[in-house]
């Protein structure tokens, strides 16, 4: 049976009760390092911090509803070659998902990392939490506070992203230490699980009474995921009837500009060097000149569904969902949708789940034989 404990929630503020609770872990729990989302000094905006001083926690922040960069990039540089000692990397749901998958394409090392994952209730974009914080300090108990009195994630006429509103992998199941906030009453406690013997030595350090899980958590899960799959099939099917031939596809795509945040963005888009940013695609005036007289028109800049093409057959199958395409997009192209659209089909054809186990093995880099016989003709 996995070990659970809970953190007592000191003066009904979970961010600062917390925030002992990470003291401690740099301090007794026999790591090294601890990577967690920070205030940066003077700005609203929070940033993954590595932090080995207890006392450099103060602006820590992980509740805070917004992950402008998916750390899981950060975590794959730190553990990209051996290191003496562990470092320990708190992460959302879908950071974790991404860090398995670029693991198992060679750009991680599990090895020296202790994964604590939260329950994630959402996050809003960077555009939308800034104006989010501005309203006052407290913005992330607000937050909340919102959610506890059944008010839900929208505030004024800001909401959670579309990604967070589709995203089904909100537990963190495949975390070493899973930090419990789905159903639970945050002035009162926080309820954490150990998944594998490594979040039980963890455990173990940190001395924390054990909690089993509360029933209103039970209820709480089942009920959101309801809503987030709700919410994902929906979004499949408008995106489907919104890129369903050619035409729809180009008019879909037809704000982008080629600037390409969305590929720097993407977690698990790792390529040293992309394609698209090579002479293959610095095209001759000639060339432009000869395809605007074939038409007699061209969109410029050109091979933008080219580019998303590509981008989709190179990781629909790594897709998890996180979002951060459509955040980095300046022209606010719903980049989000259809990824998750198209890799949501192909992952289920290939009966594979994007960062759900470091145990799948990726199925673009695995032949099976009697694989999709009914296209290739060959037998069960």
């Amino acid at each position: 049976m996995a070990k659970t404990a809970a953190i007592d929630v000191q003066e009904q503020n979970p961010v600062n009760s917390l925030k002992g609770f990470f003291k401690t872990v740099l301090r007794d729990g026999e790591i090294e390092a601890l990577l967690i989302a920070q205030h940066l000094p003077v700005t609203n905006a929070v940033m993954p911090t590595l932090v080995t001083d207890p006392e450099k926690l103060e602006g820590a922040d992980p509740l805070a509803p917004v992950f402008p960069i998916n750390a899981a990039k950060v975590v794959s540089k730190l553990t990209r070659k051996p290191f003496a000692g562990k470092v320990a990397a708190v992460l959302r749901p879908c950071e974790i998902r991404a860090f398995i998958e670029l693991v198992k394409l060679k750009q991680g090392s599990m090895e020296n990392v202790i994964l604590i994952g939260m329950d994630c209730l959402g996050a809003y974009n960077n555009i939308n939490y800034a104006r989010f914080a501005a309203a006052g300090s407290d913005s992330t108990l607000a937050f909340y506070r919102n959610i506890l009195s059944g008010k839900g994630t929208s505030f004024e006429d800001l909401d959670i992203s579309p990604a967070c509103k589709a995203c089904e992998h909100f537990i963190p199941e495949n975390a070493d230490l899973l930090i419990g906030l789905a159903g639970m009453n945050l002035d009162e406690s926080i309820w954490i699980k150990a998944n594998t013997a490594e979040g039980e030595a963890l455990l173990d350090n940190l001395k924390l009474p054990e909690a089993a899980e509360p029933e209103e958590r039970k209820e709480a899960v089942p009920e959101l995921m309801s809503r987030r799959i709700a919410y994902r099939d929906r979004m499949f099917i408008d995106t489907g009837e919104a890129t369903a031939d050619l035409e729809k596809l180009m008019g879909y795509l037809g704000s982008c500009v080629n600037c390409y945040n969305c590929r720097v963005a993407c977690p698990v888009c790792y390529c040293k060097e992309c394609v698209f940013s090579t002479d293959v695609f610095d095209h001759e005036p000639s060339r432009y000149l000869r395809w605007a007289k074939k038409k007699g028109i061209l969109k410029m800049p050109t091979d933008t569904v080219f580019y998303h093409l590509t981008r989709l057959a190179h990781m629909s199958t790594a897709c998890i969902g996180c979002g951060q395409c459509s955040n980095a997009c300046p022209n606010n192209v719903p980049v989000m949708e259809l990824f998750r659209t198209i890799a949501g089909r192909t992952q289920k054809a290939f009966g594979y789940e994007a960062g759900r186990s470091i145990e799948d093995e990726p199925p673009l880099s695995t032949f099976r034989e009697k694989e999709f016989s009914e296209v290739t003709g060959g037998t069960d």
